[in-house]
């Protein structure tokens, strides 16, 4: 867009007014905006906050807050983030605005239920420690002369106008379960992961929600349709194709009450659809952790969901020990559930069955766990120590051998090993 020299001059002069809106790099965002953006805006800078409060929470429960090596982690990692925060402190009107807008939209996405209003107001409160801590004196005292520190409640009175609009509503019940990575919904490995494979997979490399899903069909020879959903759209996503999934999940449900024509006929359109195959022709992308969390949680009978945020914590706790995790790794990872941290509870738990002290990435997806565990196990990195039967931690002698696992698949033997190679393999290539 291009401006007559009046125009650029009445631009100037009306941006000059509007920066005495944030007359600090800081605020207590006592005021919603009122100004008008678009819907890309919109959405874009909600998505950018939304990636700085997972950092927020990442660090928080990693760190120390407050600690010399806490504030050095979130300055690195701010750095790798689209906010502008060096912006912020230079009176910068576009960063500090961007800052206003986001808070505010953020606030809508997240005050539509107390689970989600909770964790919003714990990462915003550990920004605002954080930043207010890296102000100069000068600049503290300046603040606080500046701010109201009057309290009025909670942005959830305006939800009524908002759930109005059609535009907004589906924009903000996104965010609160957004997801913000890479998508899954088709992988380089396609076709490269036989069906006799899987059963060692989900001992090695599953998350516990697809382990739990995998073990269920295993046993009952069929799930509802919350798990077939969740756990069919993950293999999709780890590779497997279309025929391999029709198969698949055909030889289960013929071991259990279905036979092989109302498979056919009840069953297998599903599936297709899932592939794009029929109806829209959407190729559907495999389930974020934040989707599993945050919806359609399972009722007696189910097994699809997260085992961190819908197990019972004495179940969970079970689970754990038959998987052979040390009760001092069981103890964070429950105390980790208790905060309702629960995609760090489930990367607590990759770094209990994979030997790491630190995963050195934030896990935010099902299909993310699994590719980043197939580059661990081909020696990606080397694992530091293990655990045997009764929970005691001994040297590793390789790095390729698994964890023991008193649910380990008959199938899961020297054979199957022997074919993980070469798919571990593939995940260390560029």
């Amino acid at each position: 867009m291009e401006f007559s020299s009046r125009a650029r001059q009445r631009h100037a002069r009306l941006a000059g007014d509007r920066r005495e809106q944030y007359p600090h790099s800081l605020q207590f965002y006592l005021e919603p905006p009122t100004e008008s953006i678009s819907l890309v805006e919109f959405e874009s800078f909600a998505i950018d906050r939304l990636r700085l409060l997972k950092v927020i929470e990442n660090l928080g429960v990693s760190y120390v807050r407050s600690s010399d090596a806490y504030k050095v982690k979130l300055e690195t990692e701010l750095r790798k983030l689209k906010f502008p925060y060096r912006a912020l402190a230079e009176d910068d009107y576009e960063a500090r605005r961007k800052d206003h807008i986001s808070h505010f939209i953020l606030r809508l996405a997240y005050c539509q239920s107390e689970d989600l209003r909770r964790w919003f107001l714990q990462q915003e409160m550990d920004l605002f420690r954080y930043r207010f801590s890296q102000l100069t004196e000068s600049l503290m005292q300046k603040f606080l002369e500046h701010v109201n520190l009057s309290f009025e409640a909670l942005t959830a009175r305006s939800l009524p106008s908002i759930q109005s609009d059609e535009r907004l509503q589906p924009l903000l019940n996104h965010l609160s379960h957004s997801y913000v990575g890479p998508d899954y919904s088709v992988q380089k490995n396609t076709g490269k992961i036989s069906l006799d494979q899987i059963d060692a997979l989900s001992v090695k490399s599953f998350p516990l929600c697809m382990r739990q899903l995998h073990r269920a069909l295993r046993d009952s020879h069929h799930l509802r349709h919350g798990g077939r959903m969740q756990y069919g759209l993950f293999l999709k996503g780890i590779g497997l194709t279309l025929e391999q999934a029709l198969e698949f999940w055909k030889k289960e449900f013929i071991r259990g009450k279905v036979d092989a024509d109302k498979f056919d006929k009840g069953y297998a359109y599903s599936i297709r659809h899932n592939y794009g195959q029929e109806g829209k022709r959407t190729d559907y992308t495999p389930y974020s952790c934040m989707k599993i969390i945050m919806s359609n949680p399972p009722s007696q009978g189910d097994y699809h969901g997260c085992p961190f945020r819908h197990s019972d914590p004495e179940l969970l706790k079970q689970k754990l020990q038959s998987y052979k995790i040390p009760p001092s790794g069981i103890a964070q990872v429950l105390e980790l559930v208790k905060g309702m941290h629960y995609q760090l509870a489930c990367q607590k738990y990759f770094e209990l069955t994979h030997d790491v002290d630190d995963i050195g990435f934030s896990l935010n997806h099902p299909n993310q766990y699994f590719t980043e565990s197939q580059k661990l196990l081909s020696g990606g990195r080397e694992p530091k120590k293990e655990f045997n039967n009764s929970g005691n931690f001994q040297q590793k002698n390789n790095s390729q051998e698994s964890i023991n696992s008193s649910s380990t698949p008959t199938s899961s033997n020297a054979k199957d090993d022997t074919e993980l190679e070469g798919l571990e393999a593939y995940f260390t290539e560029d």
